[in-house]
């Protein structure tokens, strides 16, 4: 790796860590008020430290126990939640958590503050989206048809369209779909506000590799390849989103 890959790797490092930590007084986990979040930021490391020592006493959780599913069980105990055995098959939700924690532990180096912003962030979406996040996949076939109704024609030729990967885009919000780079410009959007903005990611991946689907005849190879898409083309897909998003809403004033 040459010098300039390494200072390109510290900027965009740079670059994540400042998106997460902004996202802090957005998600609820700090006051607005700068000279409170010290404090804040103290009780929430204590309160990590607290719950981490709870589930070490009932041993739901050792040193072997992988960091991402500490947070659940964390999250669990905290939302009463939290099952008679850590070995209970895991919920749907349990699942969007942990895809949500992986690629956040990737973006927040601190594991307090990755707790923190990944419950904050989950929150957000089963209180302020819980009604919103279900309409997506209509809204999705609707700005598809706009921009590309052959496209879309294709997709209920194959009968594909209801077997498309929605809770990959829509309630995991790309997390495993999308590298960490890519995923965070999305997040800054669904945490300011508007959750529509996965709507346009999943338009722009349908029109990006427009001529691979159209070629794939089964809604079996459509979701497949859709699940696991080349992630080279994500920052542009992502631009792209983004000004489709602009496109179709005006600019968003923060709106679901």
């Amino acid at each position: 790796m040459d010098s300039c890959t390494l200072q390109l790797s510290a900027e965009a490092c740079q670059a994540v860590r400042h998106l997460c930590f902004s996202w802090l007084p957005l998600s609820g986990i700090l006051p607005p008020h700068h000279e409170s979040h010290a404090q804040v930021m103290t009780y929430r490391k204590e309160q990590y430290s607290d719950v981490l020592h709870a589930l070490e006493v009932i041993r739901f959780i050792s040193d072997a126990t992988p960091q991402v599913e500490v947070y659940l069980h964390m999250h669990r105990l905290e939302s009463g939640k939290l099952p008679r055995s850590p070995s209970f098959p895991l919920e749907p939700e349990d699942e969007v958590f942990l895809a949500i924690a992986k690629a956040m532990e990737e973006m927040v180096e601190d594991s307090v503050d990755c707790y923190w912003v990944t419950r904050c962030f989950v929150n957000q979406l089963n209180n302020k989206y819980r009604d919103s996040l279900p309409q997506l996949p209509k809204a999705f076939e609707q700005y598809l048809n706009l921009e590309d109704s052959r496209l879309l024609s294709h997709l209920k030729t194959c009968s594909a369209v209801s077997r498309l990967p929605y809770d990959l885009w829509f309630k995991r919000c790309f997390a495993g779909c999308l590298p960490e780079s890519s995923l965070q410009r999305v997040w800054d959007k669904v945490v300011s506000g508007s959750c529509k903005i996965l709507v346009f990611v999943a338009v722009e991946i349908l029109l990006t590799f427009k001529i691979k689907v159209m070629a794939l005849n089964s809604a079996e190879k459509i979701t497949k390849f859709l699940e696991n898409i080349p992630q080279d083309s994500s920052d542009a897909i992502v631009s792209k989103a983004i000004d489709l998003w602009h496109k179709h809403c005006g600019t968003p004033v923060h709106s679901a």
